[in-house]
């Protein structure tokens, strides 16, 4: 292996891509956004959910052609019809989900599709030959002929990457290759990474981990709402400014909102529901949480912290590793969906497409879906089907107050009035809303938000998620900080503030504003 110098600052780019976008109808994923690649360096890519990201890889590899803008690969203006055109041309990706063959051998995955042959057939001998020198290549003692299957996902993730780089791989894309792995697996990835980076390959570098971008990046361009935020020298980029650009705040420039501190709530109230040491392996480390009756708990922090893997959780749609879920004192098996419905939790998705609403259904139909979830084969009578559809249209205010309108001719804000009126319905002690405003108008917004407060006024408890700081600041009577998968701190009272927030997502903990934090566990090569 050959190491080859780290670019420097004024070095040609690799890649670059200049003034793309793409648009797809009338919403613009990617305007005018430019990006620069060089060769030997690895190469953050931060945004939010939305942010244009995977627009842009895909853009990038021929997936969505371009609306305007051009890419130059090694001084030469290309365009590429698909993936295996810019594999071609030099261009690898290795997705977040290992897209391999698990009852074939390493070798296998590692030569798919390019075998060597003899005689017209597949020369086996050569097969394991030439997937040795791969992964000798990468420093991986792992036997050829060995399933792939029957090995960790964090190797499964490196057979992709030696998969990709066993021709000759100019560009090497690594979207999200860690949202699965713990941190010992993320080590050894991040080892293989660097070796890659001393041969003179160019890698782009998809996270969520703001650790893992100082641990491994050298520079870190950002995006937000499909436009270039910039491009920055990871070295010289404090953390906290870093996560200001993602948000779309500056931290001095935040508006202070006007609300009144919440009293803590009592210690002799008993929780609604508390969670003791809950946690799940390559999602989210234990977390302690307890939410009492009128209360809205917050949960704070980056696509990737484990917010949403936290609700998931608590309503039973992924199961615990570790910890244990009470309900008024008493130990409950969250072990479905189903067993939370029945204890009195409910939960909306930040997926409202694929895990909440059915567009194909009525008003109707989507509101009574929950209740009916409950009562099993037992199906609920057409007037009592009426009577909730008409209630729940009229105290949401959904519009068109049609029970008969198909839930896919309703706009964002109203399917996701349907959406909460089919757990209201339940009658639930605990809601858990992730991303319940994301994508509606600002009007129905404001309701969604009113409603929340008014609901906790009455007693219920609520677990509340947004990447909107200021829309958790200002409904949360406490808030829980997550960061990379883990619980950083929780805020209560006159400590609920964004500010304080943002500190706590950026560093950890609360260092003074334009502190970079330290350096992380894995080291990060000079830039």
């Amino acid at each position: 292996m050959t190491a080859v110098p780290q670019p420097g600052p004024d070095a040609a780019p690799l890649l670059e891509m200049t003034g793309i976008s793409v648009a797809f109808g009338p919403v613009r994923a990617l305007d005018g956004v430019d990006f620069r690649l060089r060769a030997g360096e690895v190469h953050a890519l931060m945004g939010e959910n939305g942010a244009g990201k995977s627009t842009l890889i895909k853009a990038l590899t021929g997936v969505h052609p371009l609306d305007a803008g051009r890419v130059v690969l090694d001084g030469a203006e290309v365009a590429f019809s698909g993936p295996a055109q810019a594999q071609a041309a030099g261009i690898s990706t290795v997705y977040q989900e290992v897209n391999l063959c698990p009852n074939l051998s390493v070798a296998e995955n590692l030569l798919l599709g390019r075998e060597p042959r003899r005689w017209g057939r597949i020369d086996g001998r050569g097969v394991r030959k030439r997937a040795r020198e791969v992964l000798a290549r990468l420093h991986l003692d792992v036997d050829p002929a060995s399933p792939l299957g029957s090995h960790s996902i964090a190797v499964q993730q490196l057979v992709s990457i030696g998969r990709a780089v066993q021709v000759d791989c100019k560009v090497l894309i690594l979207d999200e290759p860690t949202s699965s792995l713990d941190a010992d697996e993320v080590a050894e990835l991040f080892r293989v990474v660097s070796g890659l980076r001393a041969e003179g390959v160019a890698i782009l570098f998809v996270t969520h981990f703001l650790d893992q971008v100082y641990a491994i990046s050298d520079r870190t361009t950002v995006l937000r709402n499909g436009r270039l935020v910039g491009e920055y020298r990871t070295a010289e980029l404090p953390r906290l400014q870093l996560v200001s650009a993602m948000v779309g705040r500056e931290l001095e420039a935040l508006e202070q909102l006007d609300r009144a501190p919440a009293a803590p709530a009592p210690e002799a109230v008993e929780p609604v529901v508390a969670a003791s040491g809950l946690g799940r392996r390559g999602a989210i480390e234990p977390v302690d949480l307890a939410v009492r009756p009128g209360e809205v708990v917050g949960l704070a922090g980056l696509l990737g912290s484990g917010r949403t893997e936290l609700a998931r959780l608590l309503f039973g749609a992924d199961r615990a590793d570790t910890g244990q879920i009470t309900i008024d004192g008493r130990v409950v098996p969250m072990r479905t969906p189903r067993d939370a419905i029945g204890s009195g939790v409910a939960f909306t998705s930040e997926n409202r497409g694929a895990e909440g609403v059915v567009a194909d259904l009525t008003v109707r139909d989507n509101i009574v879906l929950a209740m009916q979830a409950a009562r099993g084969l037992r199906r609920i009578p057409g007037r009592t089907q009426e009577e909730v559809a008409a209630r729940w249209i009229e105290v949401l205010d959904i519009r068109p107050p049609d029970p008969d309108a198909l839930l896919r001719n309703l706009s964002g804000g109203n399917q996701q009035k349907v959406l909460l009126a089919r757990w209201l319905a339940t009658g639930p002690r605990l809601l858990i809303l992730d991303e319940p405003t994301r994508g509606i108008d600002i009007g129905a917004k404001a309701q969604i938000q009113a409603l929340v407060a008014d609901l906790a006024g009455q007693g219920m408890a609520v677990v509340y998620i947004s990447a909107e700081l200021e829309e958790v600041v200002r409904l949360a009577d406490r808030v829980l900080v997550l960061r990379d998968r883990r619980p950083v701190a929780e805020l209560t009272g006159e400590d609920v503030e964004v500010d304080r927030v943002m500190e706590l997502i950026a560093t950890g903990h609360a260092d003074p504003p334009g502190t970079g934090g330290a350096e992380w566990e894995y080291g990060r090569a000079d830039a």
